[in-house]
């Protein structure tokens, strides 16, 4: 027997540093995206107009929304890449359990979103200026934004990406429960959503979307974020702990 004893936080976090570098070229990916994301932008995120006899207004709207949906998109697959059989047999060159295993895919995405929040956000910087030089970019918000609504934005779009990625992160290891889900729950996800509207319950599922996505208040989003990601990821170490189970 050894006579070293290891912390769970030693574990978790030399299984983070080990997901760090076989995670690594995901990365990569997450730089395609963003730079399809800018390409998309180059011509304006959308535009509108005001003509009268003597005077023709055309407005073009320049921000990095594309960009964020791009890296949102990233982090829901990546969390799914994250649950895989391979993925998770890696884990069994450590001496772990399934919670430090957990923590450390928890963390790894924490990371992730944090780079991919910051990355989108400059990458609206760059449409903004690509905007100013191409068709002189005059009204708006300007170029560059005040330190703390750049943390804000950051901020913003991390925890977007960690409420997706631990959505992910719940869709994957309910796949590896059976393959069948991979068609089964995007199909029951359109179809309750159609049937709420249909039924005229679309007030209903309206509200579900603005509990989060249209929250005005910066803490109160924050604490939605939070609690929603932890539900997600509580119900699929739960599910992961079945699937061990039967295996």
């Amino acid at each position: 027997m050894s006579l070293t004893e290891t912390t769970l936080f030693d574990v978790v976090m030399k299984q983070y540093a080990f997901k760090r570098r076989a995670f690594f070229t995901t990365f990569g990916t997450l730089a395609l995206l963003q730079l399809l994301g800018l390409l998309f932008s180059i011509g304006g995120s959308g535009g509108s107009g005001f003509l009268s006899e003597n005077m023709s207004i055309d407005l073009t709207y320049y921000s990095g929304d594309i960009v964020i949906v791009f890296t949102i998109l990233w982090t829901f697959i990546a969390a799914i890449f994250m649950t895989t059989k391979a993925a998770r047999y890696d884990d069994y060159t450590f001496v772990a359990n399934l919670l430090s295993s957990h923590l450390a895919n928890l963390l790894f995405l924490l990371t992730a979103c944090i780079i991919g929040g910051i990355s989108a956000v400059l990458c609206g910087y760059l449409v903004r200026i690509f905007g100013y030089f191409s068709d002189g970019l005059t009204m708006g918000v300007g170029l560059f934004s005040a330190p703390l609504e750049f943390v804000l934005s950051v901020s913003a779009v991390t925890l977007y990406g960690l409420l997706f990625a631990t959505l992910g992160y719940l869709f994957g290891t309910t796949i590896q429960l059976h393959r069948s889900f991979m068609f089964l729950l995007p199909a029951l996800f359109v179809g309750a959503m159609i049937a709420g509207v249909v039924s005229g319950h679309d007030d209903k599922v309206k509200a579900i979307f603005d509990f989060i996505f249209l929250e005005s208040h910066f803490w109160l989003f924050f604490v939605k974020v939070i609690l929603v990601s932890g539900v997600f990821f509580t119900v699929a170490v739960g599910l992961s702990n079945k699937m061990e189970v039967r295996k």
